[in-house]
């Protein structure tokens, strides 16, 4: 069933038009839109401005798209082979040391790297394209495979293509290919301090 995405308070398209459709038609992607849309996560902010982040691609013509393919579990490999890029985000765990402080274990490279990846779906969406993030790798064969250095955290897989109808999907994943409706604001947004009930907003 389609759901209609209505936003509580006026907000961008950009927002509501942004999903993660599984469907995919296994068309060439131009490297340029590929690093466009790596540019714009690029441009993400983070803590220090340290830029933690770091992407692993492959276009679905390259010699490491099969094995790309197969840091991504069973269930992710059945619909993401069809997608026209696939890419790794990992984000750096260490904070690098300066004239101010000396090198420590970062407690914010996941939620950077969050950042990155939202900048990417975003920027996908903005040309086109559609993206699905993924967190169900194999993330042992991933860190070999991928050749990741110890200091690297492998956070999420992301599939980026050209969206085709769901006719082909195994009918377990057509029956969800839609927008997903979020939580209502309410539910989720607190004036002051939390009081264990989240079910309105203070006025303003």
């Amino acid at each position: 069933m389609n759901v209609t995405r209505t936003p509580n308070h006026p907000i961008e398209p950009l927002f509501l038009a942004r999903w993660s459709p599984r469907a995919f038609d296994r068309s060439p992607m131009p490297a340029e839109d590929l690093l466009t849309i790596l540019e714009a996560g690029r441009w993400a902010p983070s803590a220090f401005n340290i830029q933690p982040w770091l992407f692993l691609f492959a276009l679905r013509d390259d010699a490491h798209w099969a094995e790309f393919l197969s840091v991504l579990d069973p269930f992710n490999q059945q619909w993401a082979g069809e997608a026209s890029a696939l890419v790794f985000l990992l984000s750096d765990r260490v904070v690098p040391g300066d004239a101010n402080r000396p090198e420590a274990t970062s407690n914010y490279n996941s939620f950077d790297a969050g950042a990155a990846w939202m900048q990417i779906a975003l920027q996908s969406t903005s040309l086109g394209y559609v993206s699905h993030a993924m967190a169900g790798l194999d993330f042992d064969k991933g860190r070999s495979a991928l050749n990741v250095p110890d200091r690297f955290r492998l956070e999420i897989g992301i599939a980026v293509g050209q969206q085709r109808d769901p006719a082909n999907l195994p009918d377990e994943l057509r029956q969800r290919e839609t927008p997903s409706d979020r939580l209502p604001l309410n539910r989720i947004a607190v004036r002051g301090p939390y009081t264990g009930q989240v079910d309105t907003i203070a006025a303003a």
